[in-house]
């Protein structure tokens, strides 16, 4: 499941929790971003993820302070978060099995 952050859920998911959590920063208008995100709500509901990573997104139009804060300078961008900070980040788009890879290798 992925969890739709709002300025009154972002710093809570991102600084309050034990799991960390992987952030798509998007925005409707993004030809990409729409590619990816049946792709990161499908890697959501992976059992590999279950209980090490949690999955949020936040639209960068309607809460751009955030991707400020997180110097986001192109979308689609997964920041890995942990403790309120960024871990690593991954920048555009890919097919499932890449991005799976991809995700799976911020955890190691």
């Amino acid at each position: 499941m992925v969890t739709e952050l709002t300025a009154q859920t972002f710093k809570k998911e991102t600084t309050d929790a034990k799991v960390p959590i992987i952030v798509d920063f998007y925005a409707n208008w993004c030809g990409p971003c729409m590619m990816l995100k049946p792709i990161f709500e499908e890697l959501s509901k992976d059992k590999d993820f279950e209980g090490k990573l949690r999955f949020g997104k936040i639209n960068t139009e309607d809460y751009p302070e955030y991707a400020e804060e997180f110097n986001v300078q192109g979308i689609p961008c997964l920041i890995l978060i942990k403790g309120g900070k960024e871990v690593n980040r991954i920048v555009g788009f890919a097919p499932k099995p890449v991005m799976k890879a991809k995700i799976s290798s911020l955890l190691k």
